[in-house]
C-alpha cells in the first residue's frame, strides 16, 4: 500500500522494529438496546499522536513510526543514524513554493494556505492519505531538517493530521 514517493528505509544496523498501518478506524461496537435489539456503532478513536523533531536529534524509543517529510535529504545526516521507517518526500512542498517561503515568518500563513492547496493534487493527496494511515495505526513523528519547526512544513502537516480523525 506504499505510494512510491514514500518510500521504506531499510536500516541493517538498526535495532527498530518497522511497523506499518493496518486500519483507519476502530472496531465495530455492538451493543445491546433495552428492547434486546442490537445496534452497531464504530467505536471512538483518539486523535492521532503526532509528533515534530528535527532529523538532527536522536531518535527516541517513543518515536513510534519515523517519517522523514522532506524533498531534499538533510546534510550531514547519514541514513543509518537517522533511523528512519519512511521517507515521503510527495507530502514535501513543490521547490518553487520552498524557495519564494524561504522560511520567512511573515509569510507563514501565506505559505500555509499554498501549501495546502498543493496537498488537493491526487499524488500528494495519495500520500497524505499515507501518513493518516500511519497516524491512525501509532504514534507518528515528522522530521524534518528545518531549525524552527513551528514555521515548517512539517507543523502544517501535523496539524492537518490531527485535525483528520475530528
Amino acid at each position: 500500500m506504499l505510494d512510491v514517493a514514500c518510500r521504506p528505509t531499510t536500516n541493517a544496523g538498526s535495532a527498530r522494529k518497522a511497523s506499518h498501518p493496518v486500519r483507519v478506524r476502530g472496531p465495530i461496537l455492538r451493543t445491546r438496546r433495552p428492547d434486546r435489539s442490537i445496534s452497531r456503532r464504530r467505536a471512538v478513536t483518539p486523535a492521532p499522536d503526532v509528533r515534530l523533531r528535527r532529523i538532527y536529534d536522536d531518535s527516541a524509543d517513543d518515536d513510534g513510526i519515523r517519517v522523514l517529510v522532506d524533498r531534499r535529504w538533510p546534510r550531514g545526516v547519514s541514513k543509518t543514524r537517522a533511523e528512519l521507517d519512511e521517507w515521503c518526500t510527495d507530502v514535501a512542498p513543490s521547490d518553487a513554493l520552498r524557495k519564494w517561503y524561504g522560511h520567512d515568518p511573515a509569510k507563514f500563513e501565506e505559505f500555509g494556505s499554498r501549501y495546502r492547496r498543493e496537498l488537493d493534487e491526487p499524488e500528494r493527496a495519495s500520500a497524505l492519505r499515507h501518513l493518516q494511515l500511519m497516524a491512525a495505526h501509532d504514534r507518528l513523528t515528522l522530521l524534518t531538517a528545518t531549525r524552527r519547526l513551528e514555521l515548517s512544513q512539517a507543523a502544517i502537516l501535523a496539524d492537518m493530521l490531527r485535525a483528520a480523525d475530528q
